[in-house]
This record gives structure tokens, sequence and C-alpha cells, in this order.
């Protein structure tokens, strides 16, 4: 199952409906990164507003997106994360200090327009 990546302008918008699985969380790195690519998008808004679990493979999965898409030249923005995600997260040290969060998608669009002083 491929995540869907939307477009916005010079962003990419990206909202997690489903239980990911590793096969899933790998397609969605590829996709993501190959997007940014062939768009020239500046920034990325990743919503976890659905997601109630993660596993030890997907927080790494989705720390290495950030910090690939960052490489790349595509701030990203983490929104929606559910207090079990951001435990698990933490415990298994990946900790994302310098990655802006906000509680939802529009808050989050927001906060992406002050990361990159548009």
């Amino acid at each position: 199952m491929r995540i869907p990546i939307l477009k916005l302008h010079h962003y990419l918008l990206i909202s997690i409906q489903t239980e990911m699985d590793d096969n899933t969380a790998i397609q969605f790195q590829e996709d993501l990164l190959d997007k940014i690519h062939k768009s020239g998008s500046t920034g990325v808004v990743i919503d976890l507003t659905s997601v109630d679990i993660i596993d030890s493979f997907i927080a790494k999965v989705l720390g290495d997106v950030v910090t690939m898409s960052d490489l790349m030249g595509a701030k990203v923005v983490l929104t929606g994360i559910q207090p079990a995600v951001a435990m698990t997260l933490i415990d298994l040290g990946i900790h994302m200090k310098n990655v802006p969060t906000a509680l939802d998608l529009e808050q989050g669009l927001i906060k992406l327009h002050q990361e990159l002083g548009v």
C-alpha cells in the first residue's frame, strides 16, 4: 500500500491514514524523497493524527525521512503526534529535537511558513 503525497504550491502534504508495516514505510520513504527531488518542494508536512502506535523500525524510518528530506532542502513539520507515539519515539532514543511540530495539519502549514520565512 502506498501513502498518498499531495503537492500544494511548494509544499508536500502527507496524511498517514493507515498503520504502516515495514514495506509501506520503506516505500513511503522512497516515494517522498523522489517527490521532493522531482518537484523541488521546500517543505513537507507529515500528519500522524491517525497513527496510534509505532514500532522501532517505523520510528527509525520516520526519523530518517526527516533527516533525508532536510538534506534535500525540504523542511519537515510533523503534525498530530499521538501521546503513545511520542512516548515510543523518546523511549527508542529518537528525539527529533530540531523537528518542528504542530497539533494539526492547518497549524503545521502555518509552522512551515514560519520555519521557511515565507
